[in-house]
């Protein structure tokens, strides 16, 4: 089944592996209980750009989408059924998108990677990476790429809450679950759930930039570059026990000064181990990780309360308002007037 196609032969810049004088054949791998807002998010956004680009006369070839599956019928995980045409028999695409899974808990999504339908999508994925297909994935999606071995020693994101699971089993991968988009060589990843409309927006920009800036304006997108703002530290740190020590401790003392030899020695451990534990869970170094626990503290205290900002950077460990105000600006590229309700 082809979608949204266009075939404009305007010449404009573009990906410069692919020939811009015809359209982004885009292949959209749909598998038996995906997520519906992923698989609906991508093929709206792809279909609004080729829309506005034939309305207002951008010149760009536009995509040619189809919607590919190993199975004859594909259901959504909320039950709708997906028309698809054969994967086995497609041509290689130019890119590939792989939607995330329904499945949002790891005892739910491990059992799926393990299906039938799951491994021979890999073998399709793999046959068409070596015929020269880019390849994409957000959400859960990103461990079905990961599965095929495509990623391995490759940069990638994925689903925040997901990510000591991810770091777990796919340690050949250098994971930045921060960054909502990661490209990487013939690879780009995307964060989670509706970070689907982060990557379709990026394959756009990658034909249009134009093109990608109205089509994002047209969705009432705002830019985001980071998850780290959408983070619940606490979630992750359940993930290990001696982990989940570190955040309480460090939780219950986030105005005062707080050095690593103090945390080690209070929670019976060594530095080394501390820290190495920390790298494997949440791939950040205590530091960091306290740093990210005191930035959650600010915007909570900045969105509920009437405090100063110099008020509040004590009560999180800093000196000043100003060094609060550079962090939360660094780290979420917000300032101070986005962060407080608009009374």
């Amino acid at each position: 089944m082809k979608l949204y196609k266009r075939t404009s032969r305007a010449n404009i810049g573009s990906i410069d592996i692919f020939d811009i004088d015809r359209a982004m054949r885009i292949g959209v791998l749909a598998l038996e209980g995906l997520f519906d807002t992923g698989l609906t998010t991508v093929l709206d956004a792809l279909a609004t750009a080729n829309t506005l680009a034939q309305w207002m006369g951008i010149a760009t070839p536009g995509f040619d989408v189809t919607v590919m599956g190993v199975r004859p019928q594909v259901r959504t995980a909320l039950g709708l059924q997906v028309p698809v045409c054969d994967a086995a028999d497609a041509p290689p695409p130019d890119w590939v998108i792989v939607p995330a899974l329904g499945k949002i808990v790891a005892e739910q999504l491990l059992p799926a990677l393990g299906r039938d339908d799951v491994l021979d999508a890999l073998d399709v994925l793999r046959r068409w990476h070596g015929a020269g297909a880019h390849l994409a994935a957000a959400c859960t999606g990103t461990f079905v790429l990961a599965e095929s071995g495509l990623l391995d020693g490759c940069e990638a994101t994925t689903t925040w809450w997901l990510s000591p699971l991810f770091r777990q089993r796919y340690p050949q991968i250098c994971l930045d679950a921060h960054r909502l988009v990661v490209p990487s060589g013939a690879m780009v990843t995307a964060g989670a759930a509706l970070s689907h409309l982060d990557l379709a927006l990026w394959l756009i920009r990658n034909n249009s930039p134009e093109l990608a800036a109205l089509a994002a304006k047209y969705l009432v997108y705002d830019t985001r570059l980071s998850q780290s703002g959408y983070v619940i530290s606490d979630h992750l740190a359940h993930s290990d026990p001696l982990v989940e020590r570190f955040d309480r401790w460090v939780r219950e003392r986030l105005d005062v000064t707080l050095t690593l030899d103090a945390i080690a020695e209070s929670l019976g451990t060594s530095k080394r181990t501390l820290s190495r534990r920390l790298d494997a869970v949440v791939g950040k170094t205590p530091v960091e990780y306290i740093q990210d626990l005191r930035i959650e503290r600010a915007v909570q205290l900045l969105k509920t309360s009437k405090h100063s900002v110099d008020q509040i950077a004590g009560q999180v460990g800093y000196s000043d308002g100003v060094t609060l105000r550079a962090l939360l600006r660094r780290r979420l590229g917000k300032g101070i007037r986005e962060l407080r309700p608009r009374e």
